[in-house]
């Protein structure tokens, strides 16, 4: 991660989970991030929505123009990138993984801003919906706010943070033939 706030909260939400795919909503606590939370949002984990911002801090609202709440966040990307920011966010919601992703912005003067994205799920409940939440800032400029509002978001490069390269060992194979031409090969450990 780029941005000392991208560490910071990361490492916020990776000590809250105590070895937990990742923390309950309520085990995160505000006041331990206050300085952060002009930079933090919560999305509604809702594909077909554009995954929502259900909390946006004041920083992010003005890189954007405006009250955030509500509005979609995929509507915010390019049409070439909307399609792999909505699978990375799938991919960190669904599978429990922190992501970081690189962003380019346009600003309201055709300048390119960069940016960091840093998606964290909550933890799932049953009967409760899924959310993630995150920061974005922009790195490397100080004035980004003066570009406002960013638009044509474009997805840069992204990562799974936080994951331990894990070794399995070699993996055993066992080949069934099930009918001529064709083979199944089953992984056992």
């Amino acid at each position: 991660m780029k941005h000392s706030a991208s560490r910071e909260f990361f490492a916020y939400w990776d000590g809250k989970r105590a070895g937990a795919a990742a923390p309950e909503r309520s085990d995160l606590e505000p006041e331990a991030v206050r300085h952060l939370l002009g930079d933090i949002f919560v999305l509604s984990y809702d594909r077909a929505a554009g995954f929502p911002f259900r909390v946006a801090g004041t920083r992010l609202c003005a890189l954007l123009g405006g009250d955030a709440k509500g509005k979609s966040l995929a509507d915010l990307f390019a049409p070439k990138s909307r399609a792999e920011f909505e699978d990375i966010v799938g991919i960190a919601a669904e599978e429990m993984l922190a992501t970081v992703g690189g962003i380019a912005a346009e600003g309201a003067d055709g300048t390119t801003i960069h940016l960091e994205l840093l998606l964290l799920p909550f933890g799932t409940r049953s009967h409760a919906p899924l959310s993630l939440t995150g920061l974005m800032v922009p790195i490397g400029r100080d004035d980004a706010h003066a570009f406002a509002p960013l638009k044509n978001l474009t997805l840069i490069s992204w990562r799974h943070a936080g994951e331990e390269q894990k070794w399995l060992g070699p993996r055993l194979l066992r080949k069934w033939s099930v009918v001529r031409g064709f083979t199944v090969y089953e992984g056992l450990r």
